[in-house]
């Protein structure tokens, strides 16, 4: 491992604190220099987009390097990148926008592993249009899709909606598997990569999705969503829109005045990761640097996802693992036999972890894993997570449940 976590942590004001923050799949800490970007497009000379001014021109630059920024990120192309408020957003307008093109008769098909954001809005579309909904199961013994359950995609099937790894367990599904299932009887397949994005440089071609949402505040940025889809798909949908609003696409989907701070800081996020402090030095493209700083992130947080789980292993039933998937983030679901998850997150802060309780919008893997408790505790471990955190957290878990 060649990851200088000191170093990279060194770019993160709110890790000067004493806390240990396992909480990144709900949000990650942010480096100071997203922070800068987004005052300096705030504060800067600022418009509407135009060219006849700087502060026009400033406005249209951040659109641009934003799309391309993201392009580079998820393998995409820059007229293919739109901009939401949340991926909860933008898949419930492109719920809405696909529904229109279906009747009666036909299904769309979501899955037991997602977060509700990748399910509710198919679900509630799917009845707008009285189209039935369909389910890829989950195994609660492995936390992995039910593979047979594709059966149910058939020549009706609309849309798959699949996560691209699951925020509750950190299960990673075979999206080629179901990709070529979808695409064989003419379906699209979207894919919520929020979860994923943050541990994983994405290639939505690859994985067989149509359409991907990320999140760049799971991976360092601001709060917002980016949709990536090839162009000419997206000129297939037709979403609602102000009457003078363009009808060029990608613009098309993106409502009112874009917010070109948080642009810029969403830029400026792929870029820290393209140029990691404590990373060694890459060179070639941005794609290609991001690939050789997210292998280094990859080996560092699998090193830790040991660590943790050799540890866990030592408290013995007073904790259970609700992450067994064989491919999987190192995200780790837990209860505790006997004792209230929401008590032990409780007094885990007073160790200075914040491992939060809940079912954090996962509710159909929620279920599927049929828990006593109302909820469990999340760790999630980020690039910037340390070896003493982990054995903190560890500490406080076998002083609690002692």
């Amino acid at each position: 491992m060649t990851l200088d976590v000191a170093r990279l942590r060194a770019a993160f004001p709110a890790l000067d604190g004493p806390t240990a923050y396992f909480d990144g799949p709900g949000g990650t800490q942010t480096p100071a220099v997203v922070g800068e970007a987004v005052a300096r497009a705030l504060t800067g000379p600022l418009s509407n987009r135009g060219s006849g001014s700087l502060s026009q021109r400033n406005a249209d630059d951040a659109v641009r390097a934003f799309r391309q920024a993201y392009a580079d990120l998820l393998a995409a192309a820059p007229d293919g990148i739109v901009h939401g408020r949340s991926a909860t957003q933008l898949t419930y307008d492109l719920s809405r926008a696909l529904a229109r093109t279906w009747s009666a008769g036909d299904n769309v098909v979501v899955s037991r592993l997602d977060h509700d954001a990748n399910v509710r809005p198919w679900v509630q579309a799917a009845a707008l249009r009285d189209v039935e909904v369909r389910w890829l199961e989950l195994d609660p013994a492995t936390a992995e899709l039910d593979l047979a359950s594709l059966a149910v995609v058939d020549e009706r099937t609309r849309l798959v909606a699949l996560t691209g790894a699951s925020n509750l367990v950190g299960t990673i599904p075979p999206h080629r598997t179901v990709a070529d299932r979808a695409h064989a009887v003419g379906a699209l397949l979207y894919v919520d990569g929020v979860h994923l994005t943050a541990h994983r440089l994405p290639d939505p071609g690859a994985l067989g999705a149509d359409l991907y949402v990320c999140s760049p505040y799971k991976f360092f940025g601001p709060h917002c969503g980016v949709l990536a889809a090839d162009p000419a798909l997206l000129k297939t949908i037709h979403p609602d829109k102000l009457a003078p609003s363009t009808d060029r696409v990608p613009e098309r989907f993106e409502l009112g005045t874009l917010p070109y701070e948080v642009l810029a800081g969403a830029t400026a996020a792929v870029d820290f990761l393209a140029d990691l402090p404590g990373a060694p030095a890459a060179s070639g493209t941005r794609r290609e640097r991001l690939a050789a700083n997210q292998a280094e992130v990859h080996a560092h947080e699998q090193q830790l996802r040991e660590r943790l789980e050799a540890g866990l292993a030592g408290l013995g039933e007073r904790v259970v693992v609700h992450s067994r998937a064989a491919d999987r983030t190192p995200t780790l679901f837990l209860t505790f036999p006997g004792r209230r998850s929401a008590d032990v997150a409780e007094g885990l802060l007073g160790h200075d972890v914040l491992a939060p309780a809940g079912s954090f919008y996962a509710v159909e893997p929620f279920r599927a894993l049929a828990l006593d408790d109302d909820a469990g505790v999340r760790v999630g471990l980020a690039a910037y997570t340390d070896a003493e955190e982990v054995d903190r957290l560890l500490a406080g878990l076998d002083a609690l449940l002692a």
